[in-house]
Formats: structure tokens, sequence, C-alpha cells
């Protein structure tokens, strides 16, 4: 790997150098000739080598300029797409009517990242994301469980999750303080009931886990009573991690109707 490039922490950056991994990784990812695949932060290319040999064409999301620069001097543009910019700002439906997203996500954004990346599920036939172990963990929690929360219920509703692949540090260059993971979310249609309101639904969950420690009747005060929650058979006492995604589903299609 080519350590001439300085890693820059206000973009979260450690790049990949384990060849096991990277395998494991793309191997996952099984790309196809033909699909449309976007990678978000190529940084020096450890994916995006093995990617690219495998589809002919790949598009890749960067903000870096430096390594923007690096990509345009190895790649020519009929076998790399560069979308230049902010991946929190980038429209990613924009690449096509269906896609792949993969990536070595920057930790430091890789939350509302991933929100971000949840309103695209109805054009993603898969995601495959390097993240923080401790992220992918939420990200797969099941109810009751300390993991379990607001991330938790925003992704499981749209997406089937699961960790594929946990990355030790040393597989980074520069290592990171924390362990990884990869995870695959495919997305699914209604697995735990269809959501009427999509907004309502979101500011349900993020006022039910506004404070984890707190009851659902607390927790909910002016947005839900007791006495629709005990319609729904949901116990007003307990904790927002008791309920399952399907609850949150039906207590939100509850209120919008």
């Amino acid at each position: 790997m080519s350590r001439s490039h300085i890693p820059r922490k206000r973009f979260g950056q450690n790049f990949l150098q384990d060849n096991r991994v990277i395998e494991d990784i793309v191997n996952a990812i099984h790309p196809q000739p033909g699909e449309t695949v976007i990678e978000i932060g190529p940084g020096l290319g450890a994916l995006t080598r093995p990617l690219l040999a495998r589809l002919g064409h790949l598009h890749v999301a960067e903000i870096d300029r430096d390594i923007i620069a690096r990509l345009k001097q190895e790649f020519p543009p009929e076998k790399l797409t560069i979308h230049e910019g902010d991946a929190l700002a980038f429209d990613f439906g924009s690449v096509g009517p269906r896609m792949k997203i993969v990536g070595n996500l920057p930790y430091n954004i890789s939350t509302p990242l991933l929100f971000h990346l949840a309103e695209y599920a109805d054009q993603v036939d898969e995601m495959h994301f390097m993240l923080q172990k401790e992220v992918v963990d939420r990200m797969v929690a099941e109810p009751g469980c300390a993991d379990y929360g607001r991330l938790t219920v925003m992704l499981q509703v749209r997406f089937h999750m699961e960790n594929v692949l946990d990355v030790p540090p040393d597989a980074f260059w520069p290592p990171p303080k924390v362990d990884s993971a990869v995870v695959r979310m495919i997305p699914h249609t209604g697995a735990h009931g269809e959501v009427a309101d999509m907004a309502l639904f979101e500011k349900l969950v993020a006022q039910a886990f506004a404070q984890r420690r707190k009851t659902l009747r607390n927790n909910l005060k002016g947005l839900v009573d007791d006495a629709t929650l005990a319609e729904l058979g949901i116990d007003p006492s307990l904790r927002p991690e008791a309920l399952a995604v399907a609850d949150y589903v039906r207590l939100a299609n509850r209120l919008a109707s």
C-alpha cells in the first residue's frame, strides 16, 4: 500500500490493508458483471481494484480532493465514475434504478450516513459496510438487550441485517482504536408490517428512545396515552427496548389512523 497519503482525521480515514480481509469482503459483496455498484470512500483503492476486476465499471463517492486526484490518475473515466463531495449530501438514487452500495464508512459519521442511506432502500439490492463493531452490534440487536435502540428499529424496519465478518484493528492503516465488522443489509418489504406514515414512525421511535431508562409511559407522554398502549396489548411500564420492531409499526400505524 502507498503510504504517501496522510490519513485525515476529519474524514475519519483508516485504510484497509489486510489482503485476506479485503478478499473476504469482496466475496461477501459477490459483485457480478453489469451490476451497478457504488463504493463510499474508496480511499487508496483496497476494495476499488478487486471490485473493478469483477465488475468492469464502478461508481465511487469521495470527499477528499487528494484521493480524487489519485483515483483519476489510476483509473480511466470509462472504468470509474467519481462522484465528488460529501456522502451525507449525495443523491444515491441518481446512480441508477437498482444498485449495490458498499464501503468502509467513516466511523465519525456512520450513524447519520446510515439514516441517509436507508432512504434509498427501495432502489438497493444489497449494502455491505465496514463499521465500528459496536455500531454493527446495535444494528443487528434483538429486543430486550442493551444494544437495541433507535438505530436498530429504524434500520430493521427496512432491512434484514447480519454481521458477516469481524475485523481487527491491525487490518487497517492507521489502526483504529476499536474493533470493526462488516454488515450485510438486504431491504425487505414489510417483514415487520407496512409503515403507514414513515415521518410519524421516525418521530415515535426517536421519542420512545429519548431517555432509555424511562418507561414508555414517560417517554411517549403527549404522543401516546396509556389507553392506546393497552388497546394494542403494550404495557406502558415497559422500557423502550422491550418492544419489537413490529410493535413500533403497530403503534405508529394506530397513531396514523
